[in-house]
């Protein structure tokens, strides 16, 4: 009995260690296959919205915009030959428009048609500014194009604050001087409001440009998100459709303006 007992537990002792040998082996993988490793997740760097201005003096740069897989927002100046036609061009590839408000700046050279003027009484102002969002289908907000001196005068922003609060648009301030009244007039309207944090394009550059893009993700990451302003030119777009998807990469999100309006 005693041999007995000791031949099966020798049997089960040799089963055990086929066993373990088999479990090692398949669970190995085969020589030259490595197993399969999820690729590191992007961290997310923060938002970014790119505002290209000054759409309407021509139609030359609509087909670049192809180029450039991002939502980008787009400002188009009113009253031009060009105006209905491209923001017809910018609403068909699903693109956010705005209007590019023309207000007076100190220096008064190349004033647009219906340049808002600060010596305009009230109802001349908000003639302009309705008739200039009437005339541009699908906008979403208003920015102001040049406007030195009127985004520094409390009466004129004040009338045209007015009227964007009644018609539900944002206002994106392109920040021109550093006395602009615009921040803080949005706040007693209870005004949906954002403010450029970077020109990209005032050099036509495109070692300067990516110097810019450069600064306008550094304040992406350190604010969580941040706005740059180009302009309806060639260079900027090249450079742009180059750069985004490397920064895509990077873990930046591109997103509209109005989503990142307070």
């Amino acid at each position: 009995m005693k041999e007995i007992k000791v031949y099966r537990l020798t049997i089960l002792f040799l089963l055990l260690i086929i066993f373990l040998q088999w479990v090692y082996m398949t669970g190995r993988p085969k020589e030259g296959i490595r197993p399969l490793m999820k690729p590191p997740a992007t961290i997310f760097k923060g938002r970014i919205a790119i505002v290209i201005d000054d759409w309407a003096y021509n139609l030359n740069n609509i087909e670049m915009l192809d180029r450039i897989h991002v939502p980008l927002t787009c400002s188009v100046l009113p009253n031009l030959g060009y105006s209905r036609a491209v923001i017809e061009e910018l609403h068909g590839r699903k693109l956010e428009t705005i209007l590019h408000l023309p207000l007076e700046p100190h220096e008064k050279y190349r004033l647009e048609n219906d340049t808002v003027m600060v010596s305009m009484d009230e109802s001349e102002i908000k003639n302009i500014v309705e008739r200039d969002i009437d005339s541009l289908v699908f906008i979403k907000g208003v920015s102001n194009h040049m406007g030195s001196l009127a985004t520094e005068d409390k009466r004129t922003m004040d009338v045209i604050f007015s009227v964007l609060k009644k018609r539900g648009l944002y206002f994106l301030d392109s920040v021109v001087t550093s006395q602009s009244v615009c921040e803080d007039l949005a706040k007693k309207w209870g005004l949906r409001f954002a403010k450029r944090d970077v020109f990209l394009d005032n050099e036509e550059d495109p070692a300067y440009i990516k110097r810019q893009i450069s600064k306008l993700k550094i304040m992406a990451r350190r604010n969580g998100q941040a706005i740059g302003i180009g302009h309806d030119r060639r260079i900027t777009l090249e450079v742009l459709s180059e750069v985004i998807p490397e920064l895509k990469k990077e873990g930046y999100k591109f997103v509209f303006v109005s989503e990142l309006v307070r």
